[in-house]
């Protein structure tokens, strides 16, 4: 089933082009990464399917949860939920009263002690907004868009300013939401964090989708060249190889009798080593245009 569908989807500001013509299907129950540079169309097009952005007239289709979201109603945005980059306005209360508050919004919202301590807020629940850290507000941010249950979780770089144990944490709690089946849209501008959550990533530079595929395919770095490294009497030694460097690793390892080979590493190219040259041709360009 698909939760996401878009075809043509476009949304200009005058000659800029912030979405140009995207299609993609994000289905339902997967955890999806949305990968690009500042300024790519990712929070433009994550927008409108909140919602809160209108695309062109006429150009392109959108369904989110079987709704175009430009004429969604109450019923529906009861079926999502938000985390924003950033919130306001919020300092005065404490995170146990803004969640009782935005509980009373959604029909069956989860317990608020539950989101308390699903957030790790335990401590500084009855603490004012405004003496919180920032980790600790973006925590009160995460609190404020699972407290409904949502078949749809859009998060917007939801681990910044989390320390590295915070990170880890919050990403066993997306595990669990995935597994209740909520389908979770995810933008990141940390790899490691799609690397570890995403079912699926899509590259999104100049407003257009550059590559779909898991988080292990993409840019094709599973048949991608392999560097094998070892070392021996003269000093590191390696060879590169292609899709298959399982036999040069054992020819290694029957030259050494089957003893552990000194060194030895098998490299292939990291998320952020594709990612990076699939957006470099669009931040030459964009330097280029503002030169």
């Amino acid at each position: 089933m698909t939760a996401i569908s878009m075809r043509g989807l476009r949304k200009t500001y005058g000659e800029k082009k912030a979405v140009d013509g995207i299609d993609l299907d994000i289905e339902t129950g997967e955890i999806f990464a949305i990968l690009g540079p500042n300024g790519a169309g990712k929070t433009t097009t994550v927008e409108i399917l909140e919602g809160f952005r209108a695309r062109d007239k006429g150009q392109g289709e959108v369904a989110v949860l079987g709704q175009d979201p430009a004429r969604a109603d109450r019923a529906w945005r009861n079926r999502i939920g938000i985390v924003l980059q950033t919130t306001s306005g919020l300092d005065l209360l404490t995170p146990r009263e803004i969640l009782t508050s935005t509980a009373k919004a959604y029909s069956t919202p989860r317990s608020v002690d539950d989101v308390i301590t699903a957030v790790g807020l335990e401590e500084k629940a009855d603490q004012r907004i405004a003496g919180l850290s920032g980790g600790q507000r973006r925590r009160v941010d995460v609190g404020l868009g699972i407290i409904g249950r949502p078949e749809l979780l859009f998060l917007d770089e939801p681990t910044a300013g989390f320390d590295p144990q915070a990170r880890r944490d919050f990403w066993e709690l997306i595990r669990s939401l995935k597994d209740e089946g909520t389908t979770i849209v995810l933008t990141t501008h940390y790899l490691d964090e799609a690397q570890a959550l995403a079912d699926r990533v899509g590259v999104i530079a100049a407003g257009r989708l550059l590559a779909l595929d898991t988080p292990a395919g993409l840019g094709g770095r599973e048949s991608a060249e392999a560097v094998v490294s070892w070392e021996d009497e003269a000093g590191t030694r390696h060879t590169v190889t292609t899709a298959a460097p399982t036999a040069e690793v054992s020819r290694l390892a029957a030259l050494h009798d089957g003893r552990e080979v000194p060194g030895l590493q098998v490299i292939r190219p990291s998320l952020e080593d594709v990612y990076l040259s699939l957006i470099a041709p669009h931040i030459v360009a964009e330097t280029e245009a503002s030169s």
